[in-house]
């Protein structure tokens, strides 16, 4: 390593400590003064970087995860009340329109449609299987399996 790699090494190394440390900890009420904190930086040079790196700033990042959490929740038959404050909300309202505004339509439209899906598999698992696939397989040939 060159004397002029080891500062960019060491900055990188700082900002996926912090994107750890979100990615561990975005149930808890954490805020921005604490993830700068964590990777040692002053609060807007870290969103500078943060946001070079990643993409995105440190809150929208935090706010994907949460959704992407959410997502995951949302698949079993969960409140949507419990999903919100177990993935780190403090507002069903505006945990609802941010999920909208990401997903395309609210938690309970998701999650009864995820729900609906989880059955129609469950009943119906050749469905779900690229026909290619089903044909190659002899699946589709099988006397009195119509799953389709």
């Amino acid at each position: 390593m060159t004397p002029e790699e080891y500062p960019k090494i060491y900055l990188y190394r700082r900002l996926v400590q912090a994107k750890l440390f979100i990615d561990a900890r975005f149930r808890e009420n954490i805020d921005l003064e604490n993830i700068a904190d964590e990777a040692y930086f002053s609060k807007f040079h870290f969103i500078r970087l943060f946001k070079k790196t990643y993409g995105r700033t440190p809150h929208q990042y935090m706010t994907f995860v949460r959704i992407e959490e959410a997502k995951q929740m949302l698949m079993s038959p969960v409140p949507v009340s419990d999903v919100c404050y177990g993935v780190g909300f403090d507002s069903i309202s505006s945990f609802t329109g941010l999920f909208k505004r990401m997903v395309g339509k609210t938690p309970s439209a998701f999650q009864e449609e995820q729900l609906k899906r989880k059955e129609e598999i469950t009943e119906k698992p050749l469905k779900f299987v690229p026909n290619c696939f089903a044909e190659k397989s002899g699946w589709t040939k099988i006397p009195g399996l119509d799953q389709r």
